[in-house]
């Protein structure tokens, strides 16, 4: 396994691998029947000497390495394991987990593109995939990922955007934090500060920096569902980007960095601008998890990012709920 720090797993990687020629395998989690590390729809990529994602470390993900590198050698198309983590890997978790390989190449390229162009637009797209044959692609208006065995030989995947459109104003010492700990998950980061030199040089392939002294602007251009957090270096800046941000009411997340005083006097000072006090409540100040008062910058991004994640998850499950009740009203 590579030295460097595990990435998290992206299409746009598969697809540039494909693109450069590098032969790569993708591995996907189609069945999981008992206890298992992860759960159906978790996949990693896999070439020579490289791994992109992860369907849970130890002997299982060896096991799925082995399979895809011994694929990747013998140029097989697609195959599906099934794999007894205790009897065949000796693992704790004793449940059953059918692993998808697929050796992806240039004929892989049009639902690969297709894909990229589904989650650019925010839309979720089915793969109908047989074992022998082409891959079959459809739009779908699933709101949550799936994966599905079709038979012995094909699996349906529904493949829905779920990276989080994280857009962060401040390149102070808590943002450039930030910046690490959100370059190892699934999202997107638009990084705004006045100030081009306080951005590093090489930054992580998920963040975009933007130097701007219009700063409003940006939250205007925001996708709908975007995570917005606001800590520059001025606080009539951050004030201004608050009040820009609640005229939107399609976001995911706003948080405000700061105090309890912090922000009983921004919210004063709003209600004097003509916010309207009882949507206060959707601004979160201070951020981060509770029972971390570490203040040091590392901390504080830890604290953040664990907010995010739980915000993600809780309307993740709000839309499997309302999926049910459209299905089974």
């Amino acid at each position: 396994m590579q030295d460097a720090p595990l990435k998290p797993f992206r299409f746009a990687d598969a697809t540039r691998w494909v693109r450069a020629g590098v032969p790569v395998a993708m591995v996907t989690i189609v069945e999981v029947k008992g206890s298992a590390p992860r759960e159906p729809g978790i996949r990693m990529l896999v070439t020579a000497s490289d791994l992109v994602g992860t369907i849970g470390g130890g002997h299982l993900e060896w096991r799925g390495m082995d399979i895809a590198r011994e694929m990747l050698v013998k140029g097989e198309h697609r195959r599906i394991e099934r794999i007894p983590l205790g009897p065949a890997l000796g693992q704790c978790c004793g449940g059953v987990v059918r692993l998808a390989f697929e050796v992806l190449g240039q004929d892989d390229l049009h639902w690969l593109d297709a894909v990229e162009s589904a989650f650019a637009a925010g839309r979720a797209i089915t793969r109908h995939v047989p074992v022998s044959g082409k891959a079959r692609i459809e739009p779908s208006r699933d709101l949550m990922p799936s994966v599905q065995l079709d038979a012995d030989d094909a699996w349906i995947d529904t493949l829905v955007p779920d990276e989080m459109h994280v857009v962060l104003f401040g390149a102070g010492h808590v943002g450039h934090a930030l910046v690490k700990v959100l370059a190892t998950l699934p999202c997107r980061v638009h990084w705004v500060d006045e100030r081009d030199t306080l951005f590093p040089t090489g930054l992580p392939e998920n963040v975009e920096a933007e130097a701007t002294d219009t700063a409003e602007a940006v939250v205007d251009q925001a996708p709908a569902g975007s995570y917005f957090l606001v800590m520059t270096h001025s606080h009539a800046l951050d004030q201004s980007l608050c009040e820009r941000i609640f005229r939107r009411t399609d976001f995911a997340y706003f948080g405000l960095i700061g105090s309890k005083t912090k922000r009983a006097k921004f919210e004063h000072r709003m209600a004097e601008h003509g916010i309207d006090p009882a949507r206060f409540p959707e601004m979160t100040c201070p951020m981060g998890v509770s029972g971390i008062t570490d203040k040091a910058p590392a901390m504080i991004a830890v604290a953040i990012v664990a907010q995010l994640l739980q915000v993600r998850d809780q309307r993740a499950a709000a839309l499997a709920a309302s999926r049910r009740e459209t299905v089974h009203p």
